[in-house]
């Protein structure tokens, strides 16, 4: 029986395959991550540096904080086509084209909300301004696919989600702006997103696999039937951006998808309302405090994020090797289990009962601790079932991955629309617990399909990596 310090014995297909991932040195793997990372951060930026300030945004445009959040909704929507689009095309013409050409529009959008005059000119500005940030995790998480192999895949993943993370804990400090200066912030988001641009432009070498890119198979289907014209530069394919949708029939990954978005779902219920929950509780008026207390949050996303790819890269190994070798993909989602029984469904409960019974410092300080909980819960769950997705279906990684985001945001759009009228007429208590329940159900659902992981995938076959092809 193999124990946990026997080696792993690769077939010969499994070491041919490895050799794919060997392509850039270590070094060149570091760049390429701060590069994706600083990208990932820019839709988290963008979204909480937002947050803080739809009071004073409402204030400004003459309308309601129920009408402005719903802008949050709206960006998460053009996230979510965006990053379909952007998934899609990077399988066809590769990684590097769709972050040179999504940022531009990052800025575009940044530009036009900064400068909006009317509730219209915002929703349309900030809708191009996610489309423009969209490819961020997307196309990022099929880069590290592309560059790390099964077992070091969920370590990479895990710094990945941590750097652009990074953007949860310090946006809402610099987006909470008094009145009219939240305009400057968006300012600086164009900035921002010309300087990574710049570092794409300078940096970024394309990273899929040789000859698995569409055009790369077109090419060769034109050389098989003997074309000798040369081969053009840039030929336009229409694909489908929603074709990456029809792999969540497959019940693991549909399944996985929506226990995330259960899990992401606790964030904003905390998050989105924070300046009529805890602001009007504890009397806090200034953006910039408001800004503040989604810190420990961050620092919670921070950690749990390349904790969660480190053991989950771990339990992948151990459990490989109490197999004689044997790699059953669901193994790395035991990772996510913990956090997904306990920290995140009970943080949001935790944070409902304390802002509703508790006042005073000791109120606020509780629910800096569950925000603290809260980020690291959502991150223990988050980086090992994005690691999962891109394992299973490696050939489709930022497909996937765009999947995921594409009817995670769908939920969210439409959920979070809802937080703040719950709140109204329900109360905290009611409307974080049944989020908590919310969140709860989705342990439940990555519990079964860890048990019957093996038996769902075949049921339906979309394609699944084997240990060779992974």
């Amino acid at each position: 029986m193999a124990s946990e310090d026997t080696p792993l014995v690769l077939s010969p297909a499994e070491v041919a395959h490895e050799a794919v991932y060997r392509r850039f040195s270590t070094s060149r793997k570091r760049v390429i991550v701060a590069l994706v990372s600083s990208s990932a951060i820019l839709p988290m930026f963008a979204s909480g540096s937002f947050i803080p300030s739809i009071p004073q945004i409402a204030l400004d445009l003459n309308s309601t904080g129920p009408i402005i959040s719903f802008a949050v909704s709206l960006s998460i929507g053009g996230a979510a086509l965006g990053s379909m689009i952007f998934a899609t095309y990077s399988g066809h013409y590769g990684r590097r084209p769709m972050y040179l050409y999504g940022l531009p529009l990052l800025c575009i959008g940044s530009i036009g909300v900064a400068f909006a005059k009317t509730v219209s000119e915002l929703m349309v500005f900030r809708f191009i301004q996610a489309f423009g940030t969209s490819g961020g995790l997307a196309v990022g998480g099929g880069v590290i696919g592309d560059i790390y192999k099964l077992t070091e895949r969920g370590t990479a993943m895990g710094i990945f989600f941590a750097a652009s993370l990074l953007g949860n804990a310090i946006s809402p400090i610099v987006g909470a702006a008094r009145y009219s200066s939240w305009r400057n912030v968006q300012l600086g988001l164009f900035f921002a997103g010309l300087f990574v641009y710049l570092g794409m432009l300078a940096l970024l070498p394309e990273t899929s696999h040789p000859g698995t890119m569409g055009a790369d198979k077109i090419d060769a289907e034109r050389a098989l039937d003997g074309e000798r014209q040369p081969k053009r530069k840039f030929n336009w394919v229409w694909l489908n951006p929603f074709s990456c949708l029809w792999l969540l029939r497959s019940p693991n990954l549909f399944l996985v998808t929506i226990a995330g978005a259960t899990v992401l779902y606790t964030d904003y219920a905390l998050l989105v309302p924070i300046a009529y929950t805890i602001g009007e509780r504890y009397n806090i008026k200034n953006e910039a405090i408001i800004g503040a207390l989604f810190f420990p949050m961050g620092v919670g996303n921070i950690i749990g994020a390349p904790l969660a790819g480190m053991l989950s890269d771990r339990i992948v190994i151990k459990w490989r090797k109490r197999r004689g070798g044997v790699w059953v993909p669901e193994d790395r989602l035991r990772a996510t289990l913990f956090g997904a029984a306990t920290f995140v469904p009970i943080s949001v409960v935790f944070c409902g009962l304390v802002t509703h019974y508790v006042e005073g410092r000791i109120g606020l300080t509780l629910n800096l601790i569950g925000f603290f909980f809260n980020g690291l819960g959502v991150d223990l769950v988050l980086s090992p079932s994005s690691a999962y997705l891109v394992d299973v279906m490696h050939s489709r990684s930022a497909e996937i991955m765009a999947a995921g985001v594409g009817l995670r945001s769908l939920f969210l759009s439409i959920a979070i629309s809802g937080i703040l009228p719950s709140i109204s007429y329900f109360g905290v208590v009611i409307t974080n617990t049944v989020v908590g329940l919310l969140a709860w159900g989705g342990f439940i659902l990555l519990w079964l399909t860890i048990k019957y992981g093996d038996a769902m995938r075949a049921y339906i076959d979309v394609g699944y990596s084997t240990a060779q092809t992974t």
